[in-house]
């Protein structure tokens, strides 16, 4: 979240026509609940496109990107990199320790799609894991997301809007900003 140092997901892999809609939802997952930028590696268009195209309607600051590859970005980071896993340490458990160091620097927190590279594992500063269990890696980023910033993601303020939501409790409604 702006205010705080730069936080990035990275989509570790794309297969094209079957992550489509999995990496798309891991950006805007990483756009709701606080990211700075989302990073998907490989050839994730049709993802960039959505996730740019909803940040253009509903507000940023939030960059996307696509790279050929997740090395570059993991071997040049300047910062704490987070791997979620199932294999990983119980989030529950590392939470304040990766927390504190994002509050000094940056984190790279990355998301995997197919069969993770055991490189990848050695290459991360923590290894976690939201439950040993098998299930969504949006998932995993929503309930590690929430528990970095504690919350305050929910709040977040977002600029150059051309629209927003307005909360009801019955129904849904969807304004323009010149509306407001």
């Amino acid at each position: 979240m702006r205010g705080d140092p730069e936080l990035t997901v990275l989509r570790l892999g794309h297969r094209p026509g079957r992550d489509e809609r999995m990496s798309t939802h891991v950006g805007l997952t990483a756009r709701a609940l606080g990211a700075d930028r989302v990073v998907f590696a490989g050839k994730a268009e049709g993802p960039k496109e959505t996730v740019t195209d909803i940040t253009d309607r509903f507000g940023g600051p939030f960059d996307v990107e696509v790279s050929e590859s997740y090395r570059p970005l993991m071997e040049e980071f300047d910062g704490r990199v987070v791997h979620l896993t199932m294999y990983g340490l119980p989030v529950q458990e590392v939470e304040a320790e990766i927390r504190s160091a994002h509050q000094s620097g940056p984190l790279l927190v990355v998301v995997g799609a197919e069969k993770v590279p055991f490189d990848v594992y050695e290459a991360a500063d923590h290894n976690v894991a939201v439950t040993n269990q098998p299930h969504s890696e949006v998932a995993s980023l929503a309930v590690f997301l929430d528990r970095l910033h504690e919350g305050r993601e929910l709040d977040r303020e977002w600029t150059d809007a051309d629209r927003h939501v307005v909360p009801e409790e019955h129904g849904k409604r969807v304004e323009g900003t010149d509306e407001r």
